[in-house]
């Protein structure tokens, strides 16, 4: 395992830049906290504690509803969706909502955000302000990286590891070095509007679960062609 922390937060003085919501689906009923969020190329996938949700980014409408619990980071690997729930992550067939494999979570149940990534999972441990970086057939840990911000969600998206950064009633989405964890980007929320899951779409958004609001909001994505 290969730990960095000696360069926590460099580069969070960075003036971070306004974050754009160019769109907020929900609240959706029965939904009273949004959890992790992950999108397969056509949905988006969120976690709602009792229940994996998909929605048409295009109509905002509810598509699918799988019976599985979903208690906090979602991701999705080209084939299945993986689900924290409590200590473990689970593997999840997104035709039929069955549980195809599991492994334990670094954190043992305090872990927040999860994304796929060239074969390995990004794992949020929210407390402890860390991300890690797992084997996806084991679990075993590879990297940490330390924050100065409590971790959200997590996303892996052309390359880039970004993740949902939390500090009393603000909060951010910040790109960092997968390796040292330097902060490279901030976008700025507005005061009070959370993120407690992201992920990419590919193209130019993010889409982020809203916590308590019962949304999951659209925000636009720097690329790496507007950043330079």
């Amino acid at each position: 395992m290969k730990t960095t922390e000696n360069r926590a937060g460099r580069g969070a003085r960075k003036r971070p830049k306004r974050a754009e919501i160019v769109r907020e689906y929900g609240p959706f009923p029965g939904t009273p906290r949004i959890h992790g969020v992950t999108y397969d190329g056509q949905n988006v996938w969120f976690a709602r504690t009792e229940k994996l949700a998909a929605i048409d980014p295009a109509s905002g409408e509810v598509v699918r509803e799988l019976d599985v619990a979903a208690h906090a980071g979602t991701a999705f690997d080209g084939e299945h969706l993986w689900q924290l729930v409590e200590d473990r992550i689970q593997k999840v067939d997104p035709k039929t909502g069955r549980v195809v494999g599991s492994i334990p979570a670094p954190a043992q149940g305090r872990d927040s955000g999860l994304t796929w990534a060239e074969g390995t999972l990004w794992v949020g441990e929210y407390r402890a302000r860390k991300i890690h970086q797992i084997d996806a057939t084991t679990g075993a840990i590879l990297r940490t990286i330390a924050s100065d911000r409590f971790v959200t969600g997590v996303s892996w998206v052309d390359g880039e590891l970004w993740h949902g950064a939390q500090e009393g009633e603000e909060s951010e989405i910040r790109r960092v070095d997968p390796a040292s964890g330097e902060v490279l980007d901030r976008l700025e929320m507005p005061e009070g509007v959370a993120v407690t899951g992201l992920e990419g779409d590919r193209r130019d958004l993010f889409f982020c679960g809203g916590g308590t609001s019962g949304k999951v909001r659209a925000v636009r994505r720097p690329t790496a062609r507007a950043q330079r």
